[in-house]
């Protein structure tokens, strides 16, 4: 079994740097590809000023402007918290083959009591195309944690 946790941890780590420098809600992803990061994304809704810049949007964004569909589909996508139904979508679409997740987006939901509450395995079977994923995993305390820091504060319940 492939080992996920430095990837995972780099994509939490990530999160951290979005809620810390205030550019946007705590979310990160990672791209790897033969067990390498070629690609790193944190959430930028704030500072980019557009509500689509989750940090999987930016990461598929990026993406798509350096590699090819083909090339994707060798690449993981590791993030911090389950994508919701959005960039779940964009996974998809991207051609990437695969996407492994620390938190879920029950856990978010339970902390933050927002978000759509749409597995992304829900989106992503829909699709043609076959994205593995894996998730949540034994680094979802961890994940979560950057979460119960940002979000009582930032919906005003601390």
């Amino acid at each position: 079994m492939e080992n996920h946790e430095p990837f995972l941890r780099e994509a939490i780590a990530l999160s951290r740097s979005a809620m810390e420098h205030g550019g946007g809600e705590p979310f990160g992803s990672v791209l790897v590809r033969d067990g390498e990061v070629i690609l790193r994304a944190e959430n930028t809704v704030f500072s980019g000023r557009d509500m689509t810049n989750h940090a999987e949007m930016n990461l598929v964004k990026l993406a798509a402007q350096h590699y090819d569909a083909a090339f994707l589909a060798g690449c993981t996508l590791y993030t911090s918290t389950e994508p919701c139904a959005m960039c779940a979508g964009a996974i998809y679409w991207s051609g990437i083959g695969s996407m492994v997740f620390a938190c879920s987006e029950t856990r978010l939901g339970e902390i933050a009591g927002i978000g759509l509450n749409v597995p992304s395995r829900a989106v992503l079977q829909t699709g043609a195309r076959v994205v593995t994923v894996v998730g949540p995993t034994n680094l979802e305390d961890e994940a979560a944690e950057v979460h119960q820091q940002f979000w009582p504060k930032h919906l005003g319940k601390a």
